[in-house]
């Protein structure tokens, strides 16, 4: 992968949807450990991503940046797709 650019955030998810033209959502989970109770608790967060080449299929893993705003919600875009999905 290409150097980082400073001051843009990074995640990796899995692709939700793509049923969008040159749009998926991509959702990334994370583990919290709840303060009482000690379990860890699985939180998720979507993102709606841009994808230029209409690459990325419903259960790709992928690694998407920050950006500037595309639309009312896009402000992230796939950099690299790691992980193709089994058919």
């Amino acid at each position: 992968m290409e150097e980082q650019k400073s001051g843009r955030k990074t995640r990796v998810g899995r692709v939700l949807s793509n049923k969008m033209d040159k749009t998926v959502v991509v959702v990334v989970e994370r583990l919290i450990h709840h303060p009482q109770y000690h379990k860890f608790i699985r939180r998720q967060n979507k993102f709606k991503a841009h994808d230029a080449q209409n690459a990325c299929r419903v259960g790709d893993r992928v690694i998407i940046e920050e950006s500037r705003p595309i639309s009312k919600d896009k402000r992230w875009v796939v950099v690299q797709v790691l992980d193709k999905a089994v058919i």
